[in-house]
């Protein structure tokens, strides 16, 4: 067995001694296998979201049908994620305290020769560590997407400046009024085309196979009444 353990930390990093510590022999040995795959995960997973997410599903037409209410919108979410990233940083800051305390308590438990009191804190130590990474990461992930709304505010700038009634762009106000009678518009729009879908729905539905022969009485009653 303890041969099985010293193969384990050979062939694991450093960041898996944890899981495997606690894992049985079988399924540590997976995630060995897989140790490479799932530091490709964990590098290239989404946090928020793409920018095709941004264009597409945040500034959809419906909702931000003129240019100058996409850029205000863009103005919005990138300082949502600016003050997340602010807020990020304080836990970050507050992340590194209770590392160097948890340290100095190590040291003092290996003075005192305290072997479980070790352990206890080798603990902490660990989830200090993984929950630093994943506030980086998300720290990484923001900064992405802080930089890509500023990429589309710039676009959108260069639109609204080609406008013949460009508003100025340090108020928000001005365009609202024609956002919204816009936006109400499209909604008409979308109502009315939802609309005639059903209704060429109901009348295919009629003019099925599986409703011909009834079709054909209703005709015949209605023509020789």
């Amino acid at each position: 067995m303890e041969k099985n353990k010293t193969t384990k930390d050979l062939v694991a990093t450093e960041d898996l001694k944890p899981i495997l510590n606690v894992l049985k022999e079988e399924d540590a040995q997976t995630i060995i296998a897989l140790k490479e795959e799932l530091t490709d995960n964990w590098t290239k997973k989404q946090i928020f979201r793409t920018e095709t997410e941004m264009r597409i599903s945040v500034l959809n037409d419906g909702k931000h049908p003129t240019p100058a209410s996409k850029y205000w919108q863009s103005v919005r979410e990138q300082s949502a994620h600016f003050d997340g990233m602010m807020s990020l940083s304080f836990n970050l800051r507050r992340n590194e305290v209770k590392r160097l305390k948890l340290e100095r308590k190590m040291q003092k438990a290996i003075d005192a020769g305290d072997s479980l009191k070790q352990i206890e804190i080798q603990i902490d130590l660990d989830e200090n560590l993984y929950g630093r990474a994943n506030m980086e990461q998300t720290a990484k992930d923001r900064v992405r997407e802080i930089a890509t709304w500023a990429k589309i505010k710039a676009e959108l700038d260069v639109k609204i400046a080609k406008l013949a009634n460009a508003l100025p762009k340090n108020t928000v106000s001005g365009d609202t009024l024609t956002s919204v009678r816009q936006e109400l518009i499209n909604q008409m729009q979308t109502y009315a085309t939802t609309e005639a879908l059903n209704a060429v729905s109901d009348i295919t539905k009629k003019l099925s196979s599986d409703n011909i022969e009834s079709n054909k009485s209703i005709l015949k009653s209605k023509l020789f009444k």
